[in-house]
């Protein structure tokens, strides 16, 4: 273990109090964060947990040792919209046996699936320890792993879930506590947006096991006939399969605490007969773009390979290291407003600590016990970002402040090659530049020169020697 000077502290959305971290088992410490559902490829908010949960994985690997660390974060592919592509992509290779239905979503979701690893790699994020896949836990297994099929058989045996109208649904009056997580009582929910009302329900708020499918659609072979599972089934197989009926973390979105993650502690409390599922549940807040919600209808819904791949935001594309800053310069709990200004800022500061890095010796040193310790207080990333900002300030040619700086930038998932210049980005900003002066707009063209002094860029103005013409030429300068 780290010889961190305090204790890791974590802020449980459950009791809603920030908790003394102690693992069931310090030989293995585990994590579970609901993944993508790939029908599409991953928009920017899908991008914050995936990122918060990589520094807690890389900060408990700290802790406890990179060996004694299970990080579960699945991917859905069990979903309506995937389901009804398979089918018109795939139905008559299903029907024929050619393909079985698992085999045919795979293929569906491969392009998919394979851009959110992309992305991500690039957003500096480790790969978790375990990636499963929803359709490989449906039906039986023959390893043994939980599955969905048989966790809902003995919620049935336990009588916590009842067949209706070609449904299993959960019983949730059969569950005195239930609604601990979103703080809701069973009694004060009313039939709305967010609460589905059908005739066969014995509650307004059951919720559904396992539903048939047509003829037409895909399904599973299950004791109450052909379907497909409902949606929060899949993380308490999932989780279960490779964690245990309970183990100590489980993260996701703030917009998962209800319905999704209160309805999989409800499935797998009772299905196990346990009083938790996961000892801490972690929830990252909200993102805007520009101060607006993101949505498609405004104009403002961006994918992570959009911002990485092309210029649809701001006018240029981001690298995925500015990208991860700008996320982790807001504390994950609190609500993030995604901006250009804000990866600007991310931009210039990541270039200060890379020319600092660029100091160090070729080995990087030890990563400061001042940045655990701010880590580990709920992930203070920017308490950790005041640290590294001062051993940039402290940074010379092979001094220890230097090493550690590079040792710092390693651990939180960001590249410490040499900050090398955008040449590109540099050029497109002295055009736009040199047409603010054109239009005597000189406030903006004097910004343009000051984000680039702080990127490391210094300009000089001049003439040309032949037509007399204004130029800029510019240079780097540490």
């Amino acid at each position: 273990m780290s010889d961190a000077s305090q204790g890791l502290r974590l802020y449980n959305t459950l009791t809603r109090t920030k908790e003394d971290f102690v693992p069931i088992d310090p030989d293995n410490v585990r994590m579970y964060v609901c993944g993508p559902t790939v029908y599409d490829f991953a928009h920017i908010g899908n991008a914050r947990p995936v990122i918060v949960f990589d520094v807690l994985f890389r900060l408990l690997r700290q802790v406890y040792g990179e060996a004694h660390v299970t990080y579960v974060r699945n991917i859905t592919d069990v979903d309506d919209k995937i389901n009804a592509r398979t089918l018109r992509d795939f139905g008559a290779e299903i029907s024929s046996g050619k393909l079985s239905l698992n085999e045919a979503i795979r293929r569906v979701t491969e392009k998919t699936a394979d851009q959110f690893h992309r992305d991500v790699a690039v957003l500096g994020c480790l790969e978790p320890t375990v990636e499963p896949r929803a359709t490989e836990f449906v039906e039986p297994r023959a390893d043994g792993k939980v599955d969905m099929i048989t966790l809902i058989q003995s919620l049935i045996e336990r009588g916590h879930a009842y067949v209706a109208a070609g449904e299993v649904l959960f019983d949730t009056a059969s569950m005195p506590d239930y609604g601990q997580l979103s703080k809701r009582n069973l009694g004060e929910q009313q039939a709305g947006a967010r609460v589905a009302v059908d005739a066969h329900k014995k509650n307004p708020g059951d919720f559904v096991l396992w539903k048939l499918s047509s003829p037409e659609e895909p399904g599973w072979n299950s004791p109450w006939g052909r379907g497909r599972p409902g949606w929060h089934i899949e993380c308490s197989a999932m989780s279960a399969a490779y964690l245990g009926e309970v183990f100590d973390i489980h993260g996701g979105g703030l917009d998962l605490i209800f319905p999704h993650h209160e309805n999989e502690i409800a499935q797998s409390r009772c299905a196990h007969g346990t009083d938790v599922m996961a000892n801490i549940w972690m929830h990252n807040g909200f993102l805007q773009v520009e101060g607006q919600k993101m949505s498609k209808s405004l104009g403002n819904f961006y994918s992570i390979n959009e911002l990485l791949g092309t210029e649809t935001f701001g006018g240029r594309k981001w690298p995925g290291e500015v990208l991860r800053l700008a996320m982790l310069m807001t504390h994950y709990r609190e609500p993030i407003d995604f901006s250009v200004r804000k990866l600007e800022e991310a931009e210039n500061t990541l270039r200060k600590w890379k020319r600092a890095a660029d100091l160090a010796p070729a080995a990087a040193g030890q990563v400061p016990v001042e940045i655990i310790d701010a880590l580990s207080d709920d992930l203070a990333t920017y308490a950790a970002f005041q640290v590294l900002t001062q051993l940039a300030g402290e940074a010379a040619d092979g001094n220890d402040a230097a090493a550690a700086l590079k040792a710092s930038l390693l651990f939180l998932g960001f590249d410490v090659a040499s900050a090398k210049v955008d040449e590109d980005h540099v050029a497109k900003a002295i055009a736009k530049r040199l047409a603010f002066i054109a239009a005597k707009n000189w406030a903006e063209a004097d910004r343009i020169r000051d984000d680039l002094l702080a990127q490391g860029v210094q300009l000089k103005d001049g003439k040309d020697p032949v037509t007399g013409e204004r130029i800029t030429t510019w240079e780097v300068k540490r």
